[in-house]
């Protein structure tokens, strides 16, 4: 996923206070709508579970395969999204996906049949992997340097906060009556027209449209960000950047000298997402009703979830660069093992529903707090800069898949071997999550892309 913003070549950083945040700030609000789809879209149908389950009668394969199957349209989305951007323009991709966003909202929402929900969770997962790739690309290339990470940041909070308006979306319309369940799909159809109109009124990325040759327009948009010095040192910059580039190949990610590096942002990626907290932002109503509570209360803890998931996102971004990238992964994996093992007891022995949601909270929190934010940290980090666009590339498709089996399976754990087994194994992959790390991962906070590279180079060959 393109996180890594074009370089400043004249090495010169401008003070935040210099640029127009009038005219920054609104724009970067408004394609961080595409991360408030993206995270909606992914658990919106958490609510919905026990409903169209019940009208399409599905066993337990199959509602694994229509909680599961966004991943895989999100996987095509992410491996058409860097070329269709470069194609078309970030801002018609975006304009694209948040048509597909309404669209699918009201198609999966009013489906008559399973085969057509199936085409339309598919459809909706190839625009949440294009706004997972293209939304943090965009602000990356218009905000500027001393803006950059803040901007970003903001978007990642944007997801997590998507996560909570779905959980209160299916909150509120649980008693909407037989139809419940497809005005909580069709509730995302009014932030994705939202997001389509805002977008209307905000510019190409002046990288993008440099590249095309269309300079005038890019020296304008970069006036309207810091100034007419600050637009032709960027624009300078941004063409320098350009004569400098060197096309990268799939095979390179292979060579002798990198391929380690790339297995290590692989099996990042590949633990992040088979560690378990997907089974809770997926499934949550349903885990809450098995311990013992009623439906409504299952659905207002949901919201609970949400909540604790935003809150918790701070203290990544408060603690990232004091207490460093390795020990949050560290510390996190071990209490997320611990935690799962928590969970697993609880479900064995039939603990009250109060331990259960307390176990669920802390297993929530801290994941917010570690392995979600820094994970994306790490993969934007570690690749070397010859290879890094391709790298993150293939990094973003494995996470995609391991969303994918950890989603589509949880059912079918969960009725032949029971939620304790099913905890019991997320608390095993987090063990050896935490042993990789220990063996395998360096701290990278302070350190330069380019020392990064030597470091792992020297020592982290598998």
């Amino acid at each position: 996923m393109a996180f890594i913003a074009p370089l400043n070549i004249a090495g010169v950083v401008a003070p935040a206070e210099k640029f127009h945040s009038s005219y920054i700030y609104p724009i970067c609000i408004v394609v961080a709508l595409g991360g408030v789809l993206f995270g909606f879209d992914l658990v919106i149908i958490s609510g919905t579970i026990p409903f169209f389950t019940k009208y399409f009668q599905l066993n337990e394969i199959n509602t694994g395969w229509a909680v599961g199957c966004i991943n895989v349209g999100a996987a095509l989305g992410a491996l058409v999204a860097g070329k269709l951007s470069d194609a078309i323009g970030r801002k018609k991709l975006l304009l694209i996906c948040s048509f597909l966003f309404a669209l699918t909202g009201v198609a999966t929402g009013w489906a008559p049949g399973f085969n057509l929900f199936i085409v339309a969770r598919l459809l909706s997962g190839v625009a949440v992997g294009v706004a997972a790739l293209v939304c943090p690309m965009y602000i990356a290339e218009i905000a500027p340097a001393a803006l950059r990470g803040r901007l970003v940041t903001f978007y990642q909070l944007a997801i997590v906060t998507g996560l909570l308006l779905a959980y209160l979306s299916n909150y509120l319309l649980l008693g909407s009556g037989e139809n419940n369940w497809r005005w909580m799909f069709s509730s995302q159809t009014l932030p994705a027209l939202l997001f389509f109109g805002g977008l209307l009124f905000v510019p190409e990325s002046p990288r993008w449209l440099i590249k095309k040759n269309r300079a005038t327009e890019a020296v304008e948009i970069l006036t309207n960000i810091g100034g007419r010095d600050y637009a032709t040192t960027e624009a300078a910059n941004i063409n320098k950047s350009f004569t400098s580039e060197v096309k990268e190949k799939v095979r390179d990610l292979f060579k002798k000298d990198v391929v380690h590096i790339v297995m290590i942002g692989v099996a990042v990626a590949f633990f992040s997402q088979a560690d378990g907290q997907n089974s809770l932002f997926s499934y949550a109503p349903v885990i809450f009703k098995q311990a013992g509570m009623a439906e409504d209360a299952a659905f207002l803890q949901s919201v609970i979830i949400g909540v604790i998931n935003f809150i918790f996102t701070f203290i990544a971004i408060i603690f990232i660069d004091k207490i460093g990238r390795r020990k949050l992964l560290l510390y996190g994996s071990l209490l997320l093992a611990l935690d799962a093992l928590a969970l697993a007891y609880c479900f064995y022995v039939g603990a009250p529903g109060y331990f259960t949601l307390l176990f669920v909270l802390s297993f929530i929190a801290i994941y917010a707090a570690t392995l979600g934010p820094v994970t994306w940290v790490i993969l934007s980090e570690i690749f070397p800069n010859r290879i890094r666009s391709s790298a993150l590339g293939l990094a973003t498709l494995v996470l995609w898949i391991a969303n994918f089996i950890t989603t589509a399976s949880f059912p079918v754990l969960k009725a032949h071997f029971g939620l304790h087994i099913t905890f019991a194994i997320h608390a095993g992959i987090c063990l050896l999550y935490f042993l990789f790390i220990r063996t395998k991962i360096p701290e990278t906070k302070g350190k330069s892309l380019e020392e990064i590279e030597l470091q792992l180079t020297k020592k982290n060959k598998i």
